[in-house]
């Protein structure tokens, strides 16, 4: 699977439906069928996975143990929010109205690639997360990467 790359700014809707960008779209594994799972993300985002990764991320959650009190409020959490959805025929997602809501969305969106999911997020939420980041690039490359 080529993983998703890059960011644009798209308006919402006042239906809250906001386009996904074509660069993204054409990353989609057929199995995928234009299907997504959002929820809530992390940072104050939206998380939205292709439905084929979101069917592992199951597999990945359904084999955590009930018996793990931190396990089922997680299980609880990602799953409360989650929704799925199918691109319209002009490539646009809707977005529920919890969701917006919670990441704080308005009238754009920043749609940004990462990797096995697509983020949303309000542009100005997104332009604060950078400016509160202690780290510089290279230094947190060199942090994740272990270079």
């Amino acid at each position: 699977m080529a993983g998703f790359k890059g960011h644009a700014e798209y308006s919402v809707d006042s239906k809250g439906r906001v386009a996904i960008p074509a660069k993204m779209r054409s990353a989609l594994n057929p199995d995928a069928n234009s299907t997504f799972t959002m929820t809530r993300g992390f940072d104050k985002c939206v998380f939205l996975y292709p439905l084929d990764r979101w069917k592992e991320m199951e597999e990945e959650i359904g084999s955590l143990s009930t018996y793990d009190r931190e396990a089922r409020a997680f299980t609880r959490r990602i799953m409360m929010w989650a929704d799925e959805v199918t691109l319209d025929s002009q490539g646009r997602i809707s977005l529920t109205k919890q969701l917006v809501e919670f990441a704080g969305i308005k009238d754009k969106a920043m749609i940004l690639g990462a990797f096995d999911r697509i983020e949303i997020w309000d542009p100005e939420a997104f332009e604060a997360y950078l400016n509160e980041e202690s780290a510089d690039y290279e230094t947190l490359a060199e942090k994740v990467m272990g270079m």
